[in-house]
């Protein structure tokens, strides 16, 4: 009963269940880029929230995913401090289900809080589809939508 009101709970905050399987193109120690304007400009991925993996596997994470990133570049307030995160854009290609393989030009993340509201406040470049059916809240702040 518990485990249902927090999945309810979660997507009233913005977060949606899973889709298609994606190609997992991103591990620890990948530097992607922030695709916000919320003073970060490089972040290094630290941990993929929910990953459950065999012994010494590093986790992987796709397009979509919550991570917990630790911010290198930026202003000095975000500096060296861990935040959450969802990938937006990613590097190794994806099929989706009617076909299609779909690769950026780099890895990119948007910062969230614990809550899943963006603590930016406009993304900058595209935003991958399943990102955004996952993440409503970076659907309505997202310029393009691929």
């Amino acid at each position: 009963m518990a485990a249902k009101a927090k999945q309810r709970a979660l997507v009233a905050k913005g977060m949606l269940g899973h889709g298609a399987k994606i190609s997992r193109g991103l591990q620890p120690p990948a530097v992607l880029k922030c695709a916000d304007n919320s003073g970060a400009r490089e972040l290094r991925l630290v941990q993929v929230m929910g990953y459950k993996g065999r012994l010494r596997r590093y986790p992987k994470a796709a397009v979509g995913d919550r991570i917990t990133v630790s911010v290198r570049h930026g202003t000095p307030d975000m500096r060296k401090k861990i935040f959450q995160a969802v990938i937006v854009r990613q590097r190794k290609p994806y099929r989706r289900t009617d076909g299609l393989w779909i690769q950026f030009e780099d890895n990119a993340a948007v910062i969230i809080t614990p809550d899943g509201e963006m603590k930016g406040s406009e993304i900058r470049g595209p935003v991958a589809r399943e990102a955004a059916e996952r993440w409503p809240r970076i659907a309505s702040a997202a310029s393009i939508i691929i």
